[in-house]
C-alpha cells in the first residue's frame, strides 16, 4: 500500500472510531385505541444513568418506527413518547436494542371511567392529626381511551389541613408527585393527571391541629363501591350514622382496625369522630411467628373469638368474601406510602426543625412533599426505595419545567443526603 494510501486509511478509522461503540436502539409506537401505528408522535430518548438527561428527540414515521443512536449504551434509558399532549413511558435497560411502547387517544370524558376506592389512613399524636388518602381510580373503556381534562378526579379535604405530599400512579407504573389543584369552592381539589386505561392510584397526605378528638367528614364526590379507613387500636372510633360501617382487620396488620363501608354515594352521613392517640406500626414478624408476612391477622376488635376446632381452627365460616381483600394491594401500598414516605407528622416532635438533621429538611416540590423523618419505624428497604422513587419524580419534574431551577436543587441536594443517611443506617445494621 502506498503511503498517502495507509495516511487515508488512518484518518478514515480515527473519524469513524467515534460511532463504532454506538449502538442503535429501535422502537415502534402502537396506538391502544385503534390498534394501528401511531405516527407523528413525538419521542424522547432520556437517559438515566446519572439524573435525566434528554439525550435525543425524535418523531414516529408513518409506520409508528423511530430509531435513536446511542453513544452511551452501558446505561439505562426511558422511552418517553407523547400523545395528544399525554406521555407515556417505556424503560429500556442496559442492552436494550429494540423497544414497543403504547399510547391511546384522548378524551375529555370517557365513557365507564369511575372512582371504585376511598382508603383513609388515621394517625394521631399530642396535638396533631395526620391522614393519608389512597383513591383508585378505574378506566375500563373499550376500545381504551385516556381520559384527561383539567379537573380529572376531585376530592375535598378539610379545613386548614396542611398538604405534606400527594402523588399519582399509573397501573404498572411508578409513583410521581402530582399537586392537588385548588378549585373555587373552597375545600375541594383536583388532580390534573391523566387517568389511563387500567386502575390509577392517587394519594395525598395531610395533617392538621388536633386536641384529642376530631371530627372526619370523607365527603366524597362520586360514587364508591368501598370507603375504608384504617386507624390504631388505640385510636377510638364513632360513626355519625349507625350501620353505615363494617368491622374488619387490615391484612397483615393486627394492630389496626378498618371501618369499611359499602356502596357509599355523594351526601350520605359517612362523618365519623376519632378520639385518643395512636401511630400506625409496621407488622414484626417476631410478633407473629411468621417470615416476612405473618401468621394470619387475630379477629377486629368487637368480633367474637373462634371456638376451638380441630387442626387449630378457622373460626365461623364467612358466606361472602371479605371486601379488603379485594384492595389488599392498595392497603399494603398504602401502608407503605405512610410509614415510609414520611407524610405523617409526629405531635411529639419538636417544631423547630433545622438542617443540621438532613431527614428534617423541608424538601419543596410542586406538591410540597417532605423528606422528613418517618413518624413510624420503617423497613430500611421501604424507606431507600421511597427515596429512590422520589428521586426518579424530581427529575421527571425538573426536565418537564414544573419545577424551578433553586427548587430543583434544594430538593436535590436534601434527599442526596437523606438516601446517604439512610444507606449508611442500612449498612450499619447488615
Amino acid at each position: 500500500m502506498k503511503p498517502w494510501s495507509k495516511i487515508s486509511a488512518v484518518f478514515l478509522v480515527c473519524a469513524l472510531a467515534p460511532f463504532v461503540s454506538a449502538e442503535t436502539l429501535t422502537g415502534t409506537v402502537k396506538n391502544g385505541t385503534t390498534n394501528q401505528p401511531s405516527a407523528g408522535d413525538d419521542v424522547v430518548l432520556i437517559k438515566l444513568a446519572q439524573g435525566m438527561e434528554e439525550a435525543a428527540r425524535t418523531k414516529t414515521d408513518a409506520e409508528g418506527k423511530f430509531s435513536f443512536t446511542m453513544e452511551d449504551s452501558g446505561g439505562p434509558h426511558l422511552i418517553r413518547v407523547i400523545h395528544q399532549s399525554v406521555t407515556y413511558h417505556t424503560m429500556a435497560p442496559p442492552g436494550t436494542t429494540s423497544v414497543e411502547a403504547k399510547v391511546y387517544d384522548v378524551s375529555k370524558k370517557v365513557a365507564g371511567v369511575s372512582p371504585i376506592a376511598d382508603l383513609m389512613y388515621v394517625q394521631a399524636g399530642e396535638g396533631q392529626l395526620g391522614i393519608s388518602r389512597l383513591f383508585a381510580v378505574s378506566n375500563p373503556s373499550n376500545p381504551p381511551r385516556t381520559q384527561m381534562n383539567d379537573r380529572n378526579f376531585e376530592f375535598y379535604l378539610p379545613d386548614g389541613v396542611q398538604i405534606d405530599q400527594a402523588q399519582a400512579q399509573t397501573e404498572g407504573g411508578q409513583w410521581v408527585d402530582s399537586a392537588p389543584v385548588p378549585q373555587a369552592e373552597k375545600g375541594r381539589y383536583a388532580f390534573i393527571f391523566p387517568l389511563r386505561p387500567g386502575t390509577t392510584q392517587f394519594q395525598v397526605s395531610y395533617h392538621l391541629p388536633y386536641n384529642g378528638s376530631a371530627k372526619i367528614d370523607p365527603n366524597p364526590l362520586y360514587p364508591l363501591e368501598h370507603l375504608v379507613v384504617i386507624f390504631p387500636r388505640s385510636i377510638a372510633f364513632t360513626a355519625a350514622q349507625a350501620g353505615l360501617y363494617e368491622d374488619k382487620q387490615p391484612p397483615d396488620q393486627p394492630k389496626a382496625t378498618a371501618k369499611v363501608a359499602a356502596n357509599v354515594h355523594p351526601g350520605e352521613a359517612l362523618s365519623f369522630e376519632i378520639s385518643g392517640t395512636g401511630m400506625l406500626q409496621d407488622q414484626n414478624p417476631q410478633e407473629t411467628g411468621a417470615e416476612g408476612g405473618g401468621t394470619a391477622p387475630p379477629a377486629a376488635a368487637g368480633s367474637q373469638t373462634a371456638e376451638p376446632r380441630p387442626g387449630g381452627g378457622l373460626g365461623p365460616p364467612i358466606d361472602a368474601p371479605d371486601p379488603l381483600d379485594k384492595y389488599r394491594p392498595y392497603i399494603l401500598v398504602g401502608f407503605a406510602l405512610v410509614l415510609a414516605g414520611g407524610a405523617v407528622y409526629v405531635a411529639k416532635r419538636p417544631r423547630d426543625m433545622t438542617a443540621a438533621d438532613p431527614l428534617a429538611v423541608d424538601v419543596e416540590t410542586p406538591v410540597v412533599a417532605r423528606a422528613a423523618e418517618p413518624a413510624v419505624p420503617a423497613r430500611s428497604g421501604m424507606l431507600l426505595e421511597a427515596l429512590k422513587e422520589e428521586m426518579f419524580a424530581l427529575e421527571v419534574e425538573h426536565k418537564q419545567g414544573s419545577i424551578s431551577q433553586p427548587e430543583y436543587e434544594k430538593a436535590r441536594a436534601a434527599l442526596d443526603q437523606t438516601l446517604d443517611r439512610a444507606i449508611k443506617r442500612d449498612s450499619q445494621k447488615k
